[in-house]
């Protein structure tokens, strides 16, 4: 059984472009949780760091661009913010794949903590090569 200290974390570097946003999701909550190694224990972190770029290139099916909404609250009375996708796409995309692996992961501290490896960027350029990732095809 792997102690929580012994598994060594690879980077992952991932392109979304023309990629189906429910799959992509799916397929990085796994690399997250770490479900791809031997050694895969569900009450410890022993999953990868995911790099995700061209995050506005995401590709989504059926009418979702225009009837998927999101929301969130500002705290304050009838604080309600309601934003389709095509208008999230616009504003900010990285949100977009980051809020569809959070609805995948765990609901507790330990989905908490593997969700800070997951680094989403709009466009090409990220600031992870010192950790040399390694390009992953999904």
């Amino acid at each position: 059984m792997p102690r929580p200290g012994d598994a060594e974390k690879e980077w992952f570097v991932v392109d979304a472009r023309d990629m189906v946003l429910g799959r992509l999701a799916s397929k990085i909550a796994s690399i997250l949780k770490g479900k791809h190694r031997p050694a895969y224990t569900p009450h410890i972190d022993c999953g990868d760091n995911v790099v995700v770029i061209n995050a506005e290139k995401i590709r989504v099916t059926g009418r979702k661009e225009t009837d998927k909404l999101y929301h969130h609250h500002t705290g304050h009375p009838g604080g309600l913010k309601t934003i389709s996708l095509a208008d999230q796409r616009e504003r900010h995309p990285e949100r977009i794949i980051a809020g569809a692996v959070k609805g995948m992961m765990p609901k507790n501290p330990l989905g908490r903590d593997m969700l800070k490896k997951l680094k989403v960027y709009v466009g090409e350029d990220h600031p992870h090569a010192a950790q040399k990732p390694v390009a992953l095809k999904l």
